[in-house]
């Protein structure tokens, strides 16, 4: 049975009812979370390397976390921001110090969520590794969806396809043959497995520079290839399911951690749809790289790039400069886009 959409009132209501707990749980607890400035020591720069709903851990020069509450002047706070923070002379409930202020970030990462609208999931990234898997079936068109958000956010992209020891020889250079497609447009791609070890040195050689950050569908392995990179971490991988062929979700937090051939690595929790409604035409058309160097000269301006005569879009794909898949994988994503915008109009 399909999920029933909330109403606009529905929403407003659930939202009200989430302020007034929120309202009544800071006025009980004001007096023995409200900092004062003597309980503070000097401020300091730090990183974010985990967050959660009311509190952050920070990490300091030396490589120590402490539990830090947020300044109310703050708007948010995600891993991998660089921030200014104090810790307290002593522990108060637990919580150790408390941030003061964010630097500007260089980037960032974000996700349209129902309620939220635009949530950042992680920032000051150097690379996005997209984990895709052959369970229960390699996704190109999930693959495009993450690229147009890699894209317009300008960060690099390293598209990974996992559990490749699932594969035999014809199904592997039939894989092999999808990501040439975006080889030739200069993505870096790799066949890996966290199962039999297979590539995974050519991973973690790639890790060792910068602050990465995993991203990837439910049940596509993101926690076991942790798993095998940082073995200590033991992180919570999940079964996939029977039915529907997708995981579950096995990362709760997002987290950053140190490599110990160098460099850091993100991991951000599992999400099953990474929704491009946020977006308008023009960034979505832009989102596909290899389109870029024909926008502008088709004939007409409002150019749809389906039928629409002389049309610079589609005869690059007859020319062979644009692979179709990426060109039907398109106009699928502006469909759907379009469909859920205007569902989403008619909800509210």
């Amino acid at each position: 049975m399909a999920k029933q959409k909330l109403t606009q009132n529905q929403k407003r209501r659930i939202q009200s009812n989430n302020d007034k707990t929120l309202r009544h749980h800071q006025r009980k607890h004001k007096k023995e979370i409200d900092w004062q400035e003597e309980m503070l020591g000097a401020t300091q720069d730090g990183t974010i390397v985990t967050r959660y709903s009311m509190h952050a851990d920070v990490e300091n020069a030396q490589g120590e976390i402490f539990r830090c509450n947020l300044r109310r002047t703050i708007a948010n706070v995600v891993v991998g921001d660089r921030v200014i923070w104090r810790e307290g002379h002593e522990k108060l409930q637990g919580i150790s110090g408390v941030i003061e202020a964010v630097h500007p970030r260089r980037n960032e990462l974000s996700r349209p969520d129902y309620y939220d609208g635009l949530k950042v999931m992680a920032a000051n990234i150097d690379r996005i590794i997209i984990v895709s898997s052959v369970v229960p079936a390699l996704s190109l068109n999930i693959i495009d969806r993450y690229l147009v958000i890699c894209e317009n956010a300008d960060i690099p992209a390293v598209i990974v396809l996992n559990k490749t020891d699932l594969l035999n020889e014809e199904q592997w250079q039939e894989a092999e043959q999808q990501l040439e497609i975006y080889r030739k447009i200069g993505y870096h791609t790799l066949m890996i497995s966290a199962e039999s070890g297979k590539n995974m040195d050519k991973l973690t050689a790639l890790l060792a520079d910068g602050t990465s950050i995993f991203v990837g569908q439910s049940g596509v392995g993101k926690s076991s290839l942790i798993n095998h990179i940082l073995p200590e971490v033991n992180a919570q991988t999940g079964q996939i399911s029977e039915t529907s062929g997708l995981g579950q979700h096995t990362t709760t937090a997002s987290r950053l951690y140190h490599l110990p051939q160098g460099g850091n690595l993100i991991d951000s929790p599992g999400i099953r749809e990474f929704g491009l409604w946020h977006l308008q035409l023009e960034q979505i058309t832009k989102g596909y790289r290899e389109f870029r160097p024909y926008l502008g000269t088709c004939k007409f301006r409002d150019c749809k790039h389906l039928t629409d005569p002389e049309c610079a879009l589609r005869e690059a794909v007859e020319q062979g400069k644009i692979h179709p898949l990426r060109f039907e994988n398109y106009h699928r994503l502006v469909a759907g886009c379009e469909e859920n915008k205007s569902q989403r109009h008619f909800v509210e």
